[in-house]
């Protein structure tokens, strides 16, 4: 039988579609499929709650695909989100500092913390997992010597970012988009951005071809900290609160939702909107399941399933692609 030659011409850009946006194709499948399974899923309501649940997720995730890019890892952002809110409610509480400046403060506190961790690892020569486990436990701590324990009234005007405009769009997707968008002009349009994916590919060659990696790692590694500040400013507008134990275990969400978006864990490859659907697999997952009334502990179950499929993934495609 003979074949079309447009055909076959087809099916490569097909895959190659498939390969770059399989995670989009994995979001309107479940969506698609929850929409069927429940009749609440696909209303306005749920859905703007959903885009609420992934913005802290989204924001971290956005901070992760830097480092992600680059053949790194950063286990502190969940920790240094939790800081950062710490100090801000604390210099405008206890300190009486304008909440502006409290606000900068604790981005320069993020901020700090990733440079930080770059020291560590690009002059100290520590592995990215040894040093950002090293930060998590210490941004962790120092929260908690902060706070003394407790949480921390935040201020009203830094609480309004945990509301909604016009009773339909909530401020924490806005957030979260501003930061998609800095993510995606960094990585596309900045030398910076194009720097991340020459060491990812090879770090070597990228210090051969004139590159400053020590350099770039600081510039990686501070914009990390800087988007887990804003992250944790977001989660802590949310809860009108700031609370020293907050997005305990978020770190892990990002990371799965920069590879399930299609980011590669071996460094080179990653995408702002890929991350940003990666967040939304996850978010709309865990809707899904509660809307189902299925149990949180099969949740867990079910979303470690995903993580572990979306890397295996990774793993086929780059032996695929050698």
């Amino acid at each position: 039988m003979l074949v079309s030659t447009d055909v076959l011409t087809r099916r490569p850009a097909t895959r190659a579609w498939l390969g770059e946006n399989g995670s989009l194709a994995a979001l309107v499948v479940l969506a698609i499929a929850l929409t069927l399974l429940s009749g609440d899923f696909l209303t306005v309501t749920n859905l703007l709650n959903v885009g609420v649940q992934a913005a802290v997720t989204a924001i971290l995730a956005f901070g992760s695909t830097f480092v992600i890019i680059t053949g790194g890892i950063d286990l502190s952002v969940g920790a240094v989100a939790a800081l950062s809110a710490i100090v801000l409610a604390w210099t405008a509480t206890d300190s009486g500092l304008p909440w502006p400046v409290a606000t900068l403060i604790a981005l320069v506190v993020g901020l700090a913390c990733g440079l930080v961790n770059a020291a560590l690892i690009a002059y100290g020569k520590l592995p990215p997992f040894i040093a950002t486990l090293a930060m998590l436990g210490v941004a962790r701590g120092l929260a908690l010597v902060v706070s003394q324990g407790s949480p921390i009234a935040m201020p009203d005007a830094v609480s309004h970012l945990g509301d909604t405009i016009g009773g339909y769009l909530p401020v924490p997707v806005l957030v979260m988009a501003l930061m998609g968008v800095i993510t995606a002009v960094v990585l596309n349009r900045t030398y910076a951005g194009r720097a991340m994916y020459a060491l990812g590919g090879n770090e070597e060659a990228a210090r051969l071809s004139g590159i400053k990696v020590n350099r770039q790692k600081l510039v990686t590694y501070a914009l990390s900290g800087a988007f887990a500040a804003v992250a944790g400013v977001v989660l802590a507008s949310r809860l009108a609160s700031a609370q020293p134990q907050a997005a305990s275990g978020y770190e892990l969400d990002a990371i799965a939702a920069v590879v399930i978006g299609g980011a590669s864990l071996s460094g080179g490859k990653g995408r702002a909107f890929g991350t940003l659907v990666g967040a939304l697999i996850l978010a709309v997952l865990r809707n899904g399941l509660n809307l189902l009334s299925v149990s949180a502990f099969w949740q867990q179950v079910v979303i470690g399933v995903v993580i572990a499929l979306a890397v295996l993934l990774d793993t086929l495609r780059r032996r695929g692609s050698r």
